[in-house]
């Protein structure tokens, strides 16, 4: 094992996680997905010990059954993962009651951050457009409306922080749309999960991220991107499922961002972070994930994150 590059670089206030998505896990339930009992196991045995849940069904939603299977394998839960639509006012009622039973289950077994994943204009599965592609400044407002009051929900009533993750085929893809984000929310109430490959997909710098917005910097989704792939697919206009079914999400070091940057400008925040291994891999081979998976995190303590 290589040393990190950097040795007076302080990476103790850096702890390294894993979720559901680094085995290819992207729905509660789905025939071409690894059963999570198989799943936990094999995060086990890669070494992980800190535990972002992913798709809230995934694994037991019961939080008492949840805490044991947690505990059997010798994880601690940090974060819990929820998808609900902010800009449409009839759909307001569905995503506070998802949340609130992600947000009772999460707050019950001890985590800390809720991680809202933006709903898609295009399928993850079907690939085939669902929603407007920009939103109008009408539903802009209301989206902002309301992740600050489920920013404010989550943390009052559970005592749960919110982060807001940016995502390929999502209305916060772009620098810019993420900057809206920040100018328009309550950092009390709403802040970042800095998914390093969707900002990479979404044509940004995680790097200059990180120096740009360190008070809006939560939580992290530690993954990468090949750069002459992600080019092709917005060049080809390719939905954001189908970039990663031909290869754009990579193992590291491979793609974009270097790694040993972005691990050196996290922990030059000096602050306490969660930093989760992700992979977009689905539909994985049921094969791949745990090699890859302990690849992946000897890798990454080779660059001072997780030292091994």
């Amino acid at each position: 094992m290589s040393k990190a590059v950097n040795p007076q670089v302080p990476y103790d206030k850096l702890t390294i996680g894993v979720c559901p998505d680094q085995w290819g896990v992207w729905f509660p339930q789905d025939d071409k997905q690894i059963p999570w009992r198989e799943t936990l196991a094999q995060m086990a045995e890669a070494g992980f010990s800190i535990m972002e849940t992913g798709p809230f069904g995934y694994f037991p939603k019961d939080p008492e059954t949840l805490k044991r299977v947690m505990d059997e394998h010798g994880f601690k839960v940090v974060a819990g993962t929820g998808w609900g639509i902010l800009h449409q006012r009839e759909a307001w009622p569905e995503t506070e009651k998802t949340f609130r039973e992600i947000g009772q289950t999460h707050a019950a077994v001890g985590a800390e951050y809720i991680v809202h994943l933006p709903p898609l204009f295009r399928s993850d599965k079907t690939w085939e457009f669902t929603d407007d592609r920009v939103l109008s400044p009408q539903a802009w407002d209301l989206y902002i409306e309301n992740a600050n009051r489920l920013g404010r929900i989550l943390l009052e009533d559970y005592g749960l922080k919110m982060v807001l993750h940016p995502h390929g085929d999502s209305h916060i893809e772009t620098p810019e749309d993420i900057a809206r984000v920040f100018a328009d929310t309550d950092p009390k109430y709403v802040n970042l999960c800095l998914d390093t490959g969707h900002i990479v997909y979404g044509g940004g710098d995680p790097v200059a991220m990180v120096r740009q917005y360190p008070e809006r910097i939560d939580y992290v989704h530690i993954k990468a991107f090949d750069p002459a792939l992600v080019k092709q697919a917005h060049d080809e206009d390719w939905p954001f499922g189908e970039a990663v079914a031909r290869g754009a999400s990579v193992t590291p070091p491979a793609g974009e961002p270097d790694m040993q940057e972005l691990i050196d400008a996290l922990a030059a925040l000096d602050k306490p972070l969660y930093v989760v291994c992700e992979q977009d891999l689905y539909p994985a081979d049921p094969a791949f994930p745990l090699p890859n998976a302990i690849a992946t995190r000897e890798y990454l303590a080779s660059c001072g994150l997780g030292q091994l």
